[in-house]
């Protein structure tokens, strides 16, 4: 699949800001045998006073800005155009659950995309007693880890209400669970802490997700939207899979990926600091078009 893509991110501050520092992560990633930025463009308005890129530590590209002078707004725009060509899950070459600590145990690697880093806690998923038996539940003699996942997901897909306004981007896993219900963010937020409490190492994936409108209905300008949904380690043969929960679905040809991480923490599109008081009004729109090849 061949897309174009836009996204608009605005800030409109009560009280002019000032001092303002940001981290930028919205470009789509070039990924062998899975996505390809063909180009992309990012711009910012105001003109930042400083502008710089950088790699982080999982080697996606980030771009830094800072702006010393003050300003009622800040647009962050970004364009891209990226070719998906993702292969569907065939033959499950994953292990039964109790062998895939062995293959863990004897994978020495701690390059970015080893899967140690996606075990234990991270910065926003702590521990959780109550998800770690919810996971549990799902697990049955015999199954490899794939099969587990599969399962883990497709209860969060069935046990969850999506709800956009009973979260907010700060709302942890362990409320999320208690309400069972929130956004696409929290659902993949408890599948990893699940996850990760049976041993199986996984990770969030932000990203975009093309939306199909229902037969009759136009596509709407701006109606599709960020997206996250998990990487999960299968073990040393099966390698990765990706697994979208909100849709209990793996991620396909219409996930397009942004970042990857341990969780939000370190994918989130726009991280800073900034000098101001009183609220803000935020506006996202995001456009993922298909193209005819």
């Amino acid at each position: 699949m061949l897309y174009d893509l836009s996204l608009h991110m605005g800030y409109i501050y009560d009280v002019p800001a000032s001092g303002a520092r940001h981290i930028l992560r919205v470009m789509p990633l070039s990924i062998a045998n899975r996505q390809r930025l063909i180009a992309g463009s990012l711009t910012v308005s105001p003109n930042a006073d400083e502008r710089g890129s950088f790699t982080d530590f999982f080697g996606q590209p980030a771009t830094s800005v800072a702006f010393r002078s003050p300003h009622e707004r800040l647009d962050i725009r970004m364009q891209a155009r990226v070719q998906v060509e993702v292969l569907p899950l065939t033959a499950d070459l994953s292990p039964e659950l109790a062998k895939l600590q062995a293959e863990l145990s004897d994978l020495r690697s701690v390059d970015p995309d080893s899967p140690h880093h996606l075990i234990g806690t991270s910065p926003r998923l702590p521990a959780n007693s109550k998800i770690s038996a919810y996971a549990r539940d799902v697990v049955k003699p015999g199954q490899t880890v794939r099969e587990i996942a599969t399962a883990f997901c497709q209860r969060i897909h069935k046990d969850f209400k999506y709800d956009a306004e009973a979260t907010t981007v700060d709302t942890t896993p362990e409320e999320a669970f208690k309400l069972k219900r929130g956004v696409c963010q929290d659902f993949s937020h408890v599948m990893i802490v699940g996850l990760r409490s049976l041993g199986i190492p996984a990770g969030y994936v932000s990203g975009f997700l093309r939306t199909i409108p229902p037969p009759g209905k136009e596509r709407l300008e701006g109606a599709d939207a960020m997206h996250a949904w998990v990487r999960v380690w299968c073990g040393k043969a099966a390698g990765y899979i990706e697994l979208d929960p909100t849709n209990n679905i793996p991620a396909g040809s219409d996930h397009i990926v942004v970042g990857y991480g341990r969780d939000y923490s370190d994918v989130a599109p726009v991280i800073g600091v900034l000098k101001s008081y009183g609220s803000h009004q935020t506006v996202q729109a995001v456009d993922v078009i298909p193209l005819k090849q």
